[in-house]
C-alpha cells in the first residue's frame, strides 16, 4: 500500500457493526454445562500502529479476530481466504488493560486509537486504531467480553493448560450494556465493513454507523438544581433558559435542544469535523474552522473566522480561537466542551478583530424507540450569556436573531436539517439473526496444539516493520448489520421519598453489638467543616441528593432517592508527594494505624490519586460500627476478587456549587471506577484500601485537570456504592458520602514514603 493510498483510506474510512445472534438463553450467571457454554466472536478491520526495529512508524490495515479469549491478526479476511495463516496471535489475560487514547493524526488522517498494556509492566504495550469513535468503543467492548470469557473459564476450574494460557486472576470490567453468554450459542459480531468501505468519499461520513451501547435518558444519578424553562421554539428546536438563581447571577445558562435522526457516532463526527464543505451545509456561524494544535487525543485548539454583517452591527471581519475537549461517558453519551482560548501559533491577524465566543457545551445522547429502526439522538447545545444582554434580547426577539449566541444555538437546527437532507448518512440495514451452535471446548481445542501462551499485548507489540503490505487490495466484508439492545432508563414514582440505610443484619453482623464511632476522636489532615461556610473542609451529607437502583430495577429500570450511608465517614487526608501514593493505610500517619483506628471492626479506605505537579491523594476513611456479614454483597466485595470489585465499585459525582462547564465535564452519571481507571485493592487486618489511579486514563486525567483549575470555588459531593446486579442485592444502598468544600491544593500535607 502506498503512502498516498493509505492517507486516503484513513481519512475516509467509516464502518458499522454486525451482530448475528442465534436464539436466546439464560445468562452465564445462571449456569449451564461447561461444554455447552457459547462463546463470542468479534472480527473486523483495524489499523495496527507501532514503531519497527529501525524506529520508523507504521500504520497497517489488519483484520482482527477475537474468539473467546484468543486474539488473532491477519493480513486478509480469513472468511474470504480460508486457510490463511495469522501473523499475530495471543491470549487475553488478567493483566491486559485497554485504554482509549482519543483522536490521533496519522498520515494526514484522523484515527481513534486504543492502547493495550500490561498493568504490571507497561513496557509491554501495543496500539490499534479505528476510523470512528464508535468503532473504537465496540472494540473495547469486544476485549471486555474476552476477559469475561476467560474469567468464566477460570471460575469453573477448567484444565490447568487453559488456566496457564489465561495467566493470573482477571480484571473483569463490565460495560454499561452487558452482553450475557447464552447457553449453547455463539454470537458473531462484525466490526467495520472492510477495505472497500475505506474508499468512500468524505461526504459519506457516518453512513450505516449505528449507536451500540447501553444508553440512558438525559437524566443523571444526582438531583440537580437546574430549572429549565422553554422560552422560544424556532426552526423546530426549543430554546431554554435556566431559571435557578436567575436574579442573582451575572451570567445566564441558555440551551437549545433538538432531536436529530442520526446515529450517536455520526452526529459526533460531524460536530467535531473541520471539513469546510460539510460545515457549510449545517453550521451558520463556525463553518470556517482550521486546526491550530492537538494537545492530546481528547483536546485540540481551532481557529475560525466569520462575517459579522449577519450577526452584529459591526462590519469589521472577526476571528476567534477556542479549545475543544471531548469525552464519552459510560452511558455512551458524548460531551464536547468549548472554551475561548489564546495560542501562540495563532496571534491576532491584521484586518480581523479578535473576539471570544461564548463558552459552550455539546451533549449528544442516544434516544431509544421501539417503533422505528432509524437511530435518533437528543442533541443539546448549552451557552453562557451575560444576563443584561439576555434580558434585553428576550424583550426584542428581532434583535436576538442577529446575535452570535442565537447563531450558535441554531447550530442544532442546522444539524437536524443536514441529516434530514442526507438520508444516506443514516441508512440502517435490517437486523440479521442466524442460529449457530458452538462451545468453548471446541474453541480451546483448536488453540491448544498451537500453544498460544503469548499474551495479546506481547503479540500486537511485536515488530511489524518487515511485513509485506501488498495485501491492501483485499476484498471487503459484506455490509454490516446491527442489532441494538437498548434499555430505557426511568424514574418510577415522582414521589421520591428518603430511604433509610439498609437493614444492618443484611450487610453488617447483627449478632455483634455496635461500637460508638465519634468523629471527634479521629483526625485527618483536612479539617472537618462545622457548617457550609467553612472552606477547605469536608462534611458528610446524606444520600438524598443521589439516585440509586430501586428494588424493581431489573424489571423497570426504576431508580429511587438514596438513603443514609451505611458506613460513617471518620476523617479525610489531603496529601501530596512527588510520586503516586499507594497503600496509604500502612503509613504511620494513616488513621488505620492509630490506636483508635485499630479498634474499629472494619475500615474502608478510598485513596483518590490525583495526577498533578505535585501528585495529590485524597484519602477517605469510612468505618463500620460492627463486623461485616460475610455473606452480604459488601462481604463478597471486601473479600472478593479484584475482577468482582472492578465490576461493582461505583462512584456518583455531584457538583453542588461551581462553574457550569465543570459540572458538564464531570457529569452526573454513576461511574464504574474499575472500568474507567485502574483500581488497586489492598486487603489486610480490619481494612480494605482502594487506590484509584485517576492518571491511568487520559480522559479522567483531562477532566481532573479542568477540575483542579476551579477547585477552590467548587463544592463537590461524592457517593460510593457497590453496584447491585442481582435481585437479591437490590435495592442499592449508599456505602458512604463526602462533601468537599472549596479545597485549597496548597494546604495538602507532604507525605514521605
Amino acid at each position: 500500500m502506498s503512502s498516498t493510498t493509505k492517507t486516503k483510506i484513513m481519512s475516509n474510512y467509516s464502518g458499522n457493526l454486525e451482530e448475528r445472534e442465534g436464539g436466546s438463553g439464560s445468562g452465564s450467571e445462571q449456569g449451564s454445562e461447561d461444554k455447552d457454554r457459547g462463546v463470542f466472536e468479534f472480527f473486523g478491520w483495524v489499523y495496527h500502529l507501532g514503531v519497527n526495529s529501525i524506529g520508523h512508524e507504521y500504520c497497517n490495515l489488519r483484520f482482527l479476530y477475537i474468539r473467546g479469549k484468543y486474539v488473532e491478526m491477519y493480513k486478509r479476511d480469513p472468511h474470504e481466504y480460508p486457510g490463511i495463516k495469522s501473523i499475530r496471535r495471543g491470549v487475553v489475560s488478567s493483566t491486559l488493560m485497554v485504554e482509549e487514547l482519543g483522536r490521533k493524526k496519522v498520515n494526514n488522517g484522523d484515527l481513534y486509537v486504543i492502547r493495550f498494556y500490561n498493568r504490571l509492566d507497561e513496557t509491554k504495550k501495543g496500539e490499534i486504531a479505528c476510523a470512528t469513535a464508535g468503532e473504537a468503543r465496540k472494540w473495547m467492548e469486544a476485549f471486555d467480553q474476552a476477559k469475561q470469557q476467560a474469567e468464566y473459564e477460570l471460575s469453573k476450574g477448567f484444565s490447568s493448560r487453559r488456566k496457564l494460557n489465561m495467566g493470573n486472576e482477571l480484571n473483569l470490567v463490565h460495560q454499561p450494556r452487558v452482553r450475557r453468554y447464552a447457553h449453547g450459542l455463539r454470537k458473531l459480531i462484525r466490526i467495520g465493513q472492510g477495505p472497500e468501505s475505506l474508499l468512500r468519499q468524505s461526504s459519506d461520513l457516518g453512513r450505516n454507523v449505528k449507536a451500540n451501547g447501553y444508553f440512558d435518558s438525559d437524566v443523571g444519578d444526582v438531583i440537580e438544581a437546574h430549572e429549565w424553562k422553554c422560552v422560544r421554539a424556532v426552526n423546530g428546536i426549543r430554546i431554554f433558559e435556566d431559571m435557578a438563581d436567575i436574579k442573582s447571577c451575572k451570567n445566564i445558562l441558555v440551551k437549545s435542544v433538538g432531536v436529530v435522526e442520526a446515529s450517536l457516532d455520526a452526529v459526533f463526527e460531524v460536530v467535531l469535523g473541520l471539513d469546510r464543505r460539510q460545515r457549510y451545509e449545517w453550521d451558520v456561524f463556525t463553518g470556517d474552522l482550521e486546526l491550530v494544535d492537538t494537545l492530546n487525543g481528547h483536546h485540540d485548539v481551532v481557529y475560525g473566522t466569520y462575517d459579522p454583517k449577519y450577526h452584529t452591527r459591526w462590519r469589521s471581519k472577526r476571528d476567534f480561537v477556542f479549545s475543544r475537549q471531548w469525552f464519552r461517558g459510560q452511558d455512551g453519551a458524548y460531551i464536547i466542551l468549548q472554551f475561548p482560548a489564546t495560542h501562540k501559533k495563532q496571534p491576532p491577524k491584521s484586518g480581523y478583530r479578535r473576539t471570544n465566543l461564548n463558552p459552550s457545551t455539546w451533549e449528544i445522547r442516544c434516544l431509544t424507540s421501539s417503533d422505528s429502526n432509524v437511530p435518533r439522538c437528543l442533541v443539546t447545545l448549552m451557552l453562557e450569556i451575560h444576563s443584561s444582554g439576555w434580558f434585553r434580547w428576550k424583550r426584542n426577539h428581532s434583535q436576538f436573531e442577529k446575535t452570535v449566541p442565537y447563531a450558535l444555538l441554531c447550530q442544532v437546527a442546522g444539524l437536524r436539517e443536514y441529516f434530514g437532507a442526507n438520508p444516506a448518512l443514516v441508512v440502517v440495514s435490517p437486523t440479521t439473526i442466524v442460529s449457530k451452535s458452538s462451545n468453548t471446548s471446541s474453541v480451546d481445542g483448536e488453540y491448544e496444539d498451537a500453544e498460544v501462551n503469548e499474551e495479546f499485548y506481547d503479540a500486537i507489540a511485536a515488530d511489524e516493520g518487515t511485513e509485506d503490505d501488498s495485501d491492501s487490495d483485499s476484498e471487503s466484508d459484506k455490509d454490516g448489520k446491527v442489532k441494538l439492545k437498548n434499555v430505557s432508563w426511568a424514574i418510577a414514582s415522582l414521589a421520591l421519598k428518603r430511604r433509610s440505610a439498609p437493614v444492618l443484619n443484611k450487610e453488617l453482623d447483627a449478632q455483634i453489638s455496635p461500637i460508638s464511632l465519634d468523629v471527634s476522636e479521629f483526625h485527618g489532615s483536612m479539617p472537618h467543616g462545622k457548617d457550609e461556610t467553612d472552606t477547605n473542609s469536608w462534611t458528610s451529607p446524606g444520600g438524598e441528593g443521589f439516585m440509586v437502583r430501586g428494588k424493581t430495577y431489573l424489571t423497570d429500570s426504576a431508580k429511587v432517592m438514596g438513603g443514609d450511608p451505611l458506613l460513617k465517614l471518620l476523617a479525610v487526608d489531603w496529601f501530596k508527594a512527588d510520586s503516586c501514593i499507594a497503600k496509604v493505610a500502612m503509613h504511620p500517619k494513616s488513621l488505620v494505624q492509630s490506636e483508635a483506628g485499630k479498634k474499629i471492626p472494619f475500615i474502608l479506605v478510598v485513596n483518590l490519586e490525583v495526577p498533578a505537579k505535585p501528585n495529590y491523594s485524597l484519602v477517605l476513611y469510612y468505618g463500620a460500627d460492627r463486623p461485616i456479614n460475610k455473606e452480604s454483597l459488601l462481604g463478597r466485595f471486601v473479600d472478593g476478587t479484584d475482577s468482582f470489585r472492578d465490576a461493582r465499585f461505583k462512584l456518583i459525582p455531584r457538583i453542588v456549587e461551581g462553574y457550569w462547564m465543570v459540572k458538564r465535564a464531570v457529569g452526573s452519571k454513576a461511574c464504574l471506577l474499575g472500568k474507567a481507571v485502574t483500581c488497586n485493592y489492598f486487603r489486610q487486618d480490619n481494612f480494605l484500601e482502594i487506590d484509584v489511579d485517576i492518571g491511568s486514563s487520559s480522559v479522567a486525567k483531562s477532566i481532573i485537570s479542568l477540575v483542579l483549575g476551579y477547585v477552590t470555588s467548587l463544592v463537590v459531593d461524592l457517593a460510593i456504592l457497590i453496584e447491585a446486579k442481582e435481585e437479591a442485592d437490590l435495592p442499592e444502598y449508599i456505602l458512604g458520602t463526602v462533601r468537599l468544600n472549596r479545597v485549597k491544593p496548597e494546604t495538602a500535607v507532604p507525605l514521605e514514603p
